[in-house]
This record gives structure tokens, C-alpha cells and sequence, in this order.
């Protein structure tokens, strides 16, 4: 009469059912007011009212039955129970479950009226783990049901083994649960739980993935590679899992196409090639951890460069690597062989170290360096000069004696007038320019003339005016 909601009046009407141990007039009382969710995959437990009667049912659960004791059950719980036994479950749980009227009577509320999410969660908290993930395949849910109701409950109770073992029994290849165990990664990655993703990779035979995050395991949080040669275990275990990887896509390739549908792949040949990488970084680790030792370590950055990170960081290494020897022959043949492997610029390289040791005043170091690039093999011909070009920046800073020096062990007398010419060295310029061939050197010393004009040189402006 009044035109109020009746749901309210139905709902404590079942509520009353319930508590009375009426449990199919409590079902009558509630299919008037409870409905089932439009979005059986939301990620939540469904209505209020739903989550009341389940919470009821729960408290109140009374003993678990042992087959002997049966003739203990009062006559309504045996009615209740075959009722309830002929609900057409999809899965019947072994244990409490299957011998329990209340509990039956709440997967009968939970399948009509609850989520998946409501389903799965109550199966994992009466230890059905199998039903859960049952539930999860033959509903083809999304993989955030599987996150929040299964594999979240599982780490945090350390279940994760049983987990994984009742994936296997259920599908041997994991297929079936590819999109479940890569959203399980991407979550514990957003988490930071390395460890875990780690564990989880390995269970998935997802190798190229594993490695990945052996490199994490190697590089992150390392200060120096004092701290990089304590972990050059994980340079073991990536080079483990690339080579199972291998052995796995070779095996496969012979047969039919194996459907490694959520595993990452990767051709056999970048494959090696970061076992090549691997490789040469543990000879890195071992010559860096040897220099910080000994004391011979130089070079302190922000940040530790390692061959797993972008060229620059590559770059890095091999001037490092350069620069932390006793001396620059020591370093020079891995470094060569980073600059090699990477097809890293190597004039680049070699100025840069240069310019390194033009302020740690190694001078006599920069003309090892000449050598060593010489006797390498593959340098082009302005190579060197270009090398000694690029310290000239500082050459305010170079002795005299040594700025000649370099300067005498340039190739090409253009590039030495250059040099000259850059550390205002004119007579000198002067010198090397009248020895050119007789047009070019007319051009050269009327090029100096004017320098010197220009600074007021008056002395070198003079002698090139006369040999003109």
C-alpha cells in the first residue's frame, strides 16, 4: 500500500529462515529480493546482501561429519542435505565441503546470485584450490579474477608451490593457463617481488624471461664491481637458461611446431649473441673486481655501467675498462673486443678516454693509447690524429714539453699545423709549413701570417712575410 521496497522485508525474512535452520523456505524468501550480477567477471563479491547470507552461513557451519558419526545428524540437516545434493554443482569438493549442508547451501547462493570472483574466493577459503581454478577455466574468467581471488591469496598464505603443482595436474603444458601466469608476472613485477617472479618464470620454463630477470638480480643496487664480482653467479644462470632455451627451440624445430604460445621467443642467433654478451661482461666483472682491489680503480660514476644497458652505457664500460688497468695496454684488448661485438664507435671511445687522461695528467698514457689503436688493426688512417685533435681542448692545461710531444707523434703534417695552430704555437706552424709542397705551402704560411697579424705576433707575422 505504502509503494515501499519489499526487498528489505524479503531479505530478513530469509535472514529469519536461515537462523531458524529453515533453509528452503530461507532459498523461497531470497530469490524474491537477491539478483543475480550483470557482470558475473567483476571484480567483486557481489551484492551486500549476497555477502550477508554467505558470511551467516559460514559462522555457523556445524561440525564436519565423519562417515561413522552420520547417524548423528539431526533429521533437518538430512533433509537439507539431500536437497542440496541434487543442485547440479559444476564441481563437488572433496572434504567438508561435499559432507556439509551449509556449506552447500552457500555455493547454492554463490552460483545463483555471486560473482566469480565470490565463487573462486570461497573455494580458496576452505582449501579447495582445484574447484577455484576449475571454476576460473570452465568460465574462461579475466585474468584480474585470477590475480585477486587465486594467486594473491596463494603467495600470501605460501601456497605458491601447491598452486603451481595443481596447474601442471590440471594441464601438463600450462596452456591453458599462459594468459593467467603472464598477468601473475606482470603483477609481481609492478610489485617488485623479484624473487617471486623469478621462482615463477623458472615453473613456467618461460628462460628467455628468467634470464631477463637475472640480469636484474646482476646489475641492480650495485654500487662498484667490488659488489658486481660477489654476484657473478647470476651471470651463470643467465647463460643456463639461454642455453636451455636453445636446446628447447632446436629439439622443437626437428618436430612438429611446438605451441609455446606465452613463453617469449627469440631467434637462435640473438640468443647467442647474448651469450656472447654474457660472456664478456663476467671477463669485465672479473677485471674491474681485480683493478677496485688493487687499488688501481680510478673512475668513480653515479651510476655503474654494465654491458647489459643502451651503447652509451656500453661506451662506458669500454673506457672504464680503458682507464681502471695499471696501464692502458692492460685494459685495451677487452675493451677492443666491447668495441668490436657492439660495433660501438670507436673514435669516439678512444677520445674520450683520451680527454680522461689529458686530466688525470697521464700524458705518456695518451701515446700508449696512439700505439695500441695503431697495432689494432682496424684503425683508420686520421685515427690517431684525431685523438690527439680531440685532448687539444685542454691543452692549457698540458706541459709544454708534453703538448710537443703528442703533437710530434701526429701522422699528417696538416693535422700537426692544425694542432700547432690550436695551442697558438704559430712558429711552430710556421716550421712545419714551409716543409709542404711548394703551392700548399704558400697557402699554409699566408694562412699563419694572418693568425699572427690577427694576435699580434709580430716576430712570426715577420719571418712569414719574408719567406713569401
Amino acid at each position: 500500500k505504502s509503494g515501499l521496497d519489499p526487498g528489505g522485508a524479503w531479505h530478513a525474512w530469509g535472514m529469519a529462515c536461515l537462523k531458524a535452520g529453515n533453509l528452503s523456505s530461507a532459498r523461497e524468501k531470497f530469490n524474491r529480493c537477491l539478483k543475480p550480477p550483470m557482470d558475473l567477471n567483476q571484480l567483486n563479491h557481489g551484492s551486500r546482501l549476497v555477502q550477508d547470507v554467505i558470511q551467516y552461513l559460514e559462522s555457523t557451519v556445524k561440525p564436519i561429519l565423519i562417515a561413522d558419526d552420520d547417524y548423528f545428524a539431526t533429521l533437518r540437516e538430512l533433509e537439507a542435505t539431500l536437497r542440496t545434493r541434487s543442485l547440479s554443482l559444476e564441481m563437488m569438493c572433496e572434504g567438508k565441503i561435499q559432507h556439509n549442508s551449509y556449506y552447500q547451501e552457500c555455493l547454492f547462493y554463490l552460483h545463483s546470485y555471486g560473482t566469480n570472483l565470490a565463487i573462486i574466493s570461497f573455494y580458496m577459503r576452505h582449501d579447495c584450490m582445484r574447484e577455484a581454478l576449475l571454476h576460473l577455466l570452465n568460465k574462461e574468467s579475466p585474468s584480474e579474477v585470477f590475480i585477486e581471488g587465486i594467486f594473491i591469496p596463494s603467495c600470501e598464505s605460501g601456497k605458491l608451490h601447491m598452486l603451481e603443482n595443481l596447474l601442471e595436474t590440471i594441464d601438463p603444458g600450462l596452456e591453458s593457463w599462459g594468459v593467467y601466469l603472464i598477468a601473475a608476472c606482470k603483477y609481481l613485477q609492478r610489485k617488485n617481488y623479484y624473487h617471486i617472479l623469478y621462482e615463477l618464470q623458472q615453473f613456467m620454463k618461460d628462460h628467455v624471461r628468467a634470464a631477463m630477470t637475472c640480469i636484474r638480480f646482476f646489475t641492480h643496487g650495485a654500487k662498484s664491481y667490488t659488489e658486481l664480482g660477489g654476484k657473478q653467479t647470476w651471470l651463470l644462470k643467465i647463460k643456463d637458461h639461454l642455453k636451455v632455451y636453445l636446446q628447447e627451440v632446436s629439439r622443437s624445430s626437428g618436430r612438429k611446431k611446438m605451441a609455446f604460445t606465452f613463453r617469449k621467443k627469440m631467434s637462435a642467433t640473438d640468443v647467442s649473441r647474448h651469450i656472447s654478451t654474457v660472456d664478456l661482461q663476467m671477463e669485465v666483472t672479473k677485471f674491474l673486481h681485480r683493478c677496485e682491489s688493487s687499488g688501481t680503480s680510478q673512475m668513480t660514476g653515479s651510476s655503474l655501467p654494465t654491458l647489459f644497458g643502451n651503447n652509451n652505457m656500453k661506451t662506458d664500460v669500454a673506457c672504464k675498462v680503458m682507464l681502471e688497468g695499471k696501464n692502458i695496454e692492460e685494459g685495451f684488448g677487452i675493451a677492443f673486443r666491447v668495441l668490436q661485438d657492439f660495433q660501438l664507435e670507436a673514435s669516439e671511445v678512444y677520445s674520450k678516454v683520451a680527454k680522461q687522461l689529458v686530466k688525470q695528467q697521464k700524458y705518456s698514457e695518451i701515446r700508449q693509447l696512439l700505439k695500441c689503436v695503431n697495432e689494432s688493426g682496424v684503425a683508420a688512417q686520421n685515427d690517431g690524429d684525431n685523438i690527439i685533435l680531440n685532448c687539444l681542448n685542454e691543452f692549457k692545461n698540458i706541459p709544454a714539453e708534453d703538448l710537443d710531444n703528442l703533437i710530434q707523434d701526429m701522422d699528417s703534417d696538416e693535422n700537426k699545423i692544425q694542432a700547432y695552430v690550436m695551442c697558438n704555437k704559430l712558429r711552430s706552424a710556421y716550421l712545419v709549413s714551409v716543409r709542404q709542397e711548394k703551392t700548399r705551402a704558400v697557402q699554409l704560411v699566408q694562412h699563419v701570417r694572418q693568425l699572427a697579424e690577427n694576435s699580434g705576433d709580430d716576430v712570426v707575422k715577420a719571418i712569414c712575410a719574408q719567406w713569401l
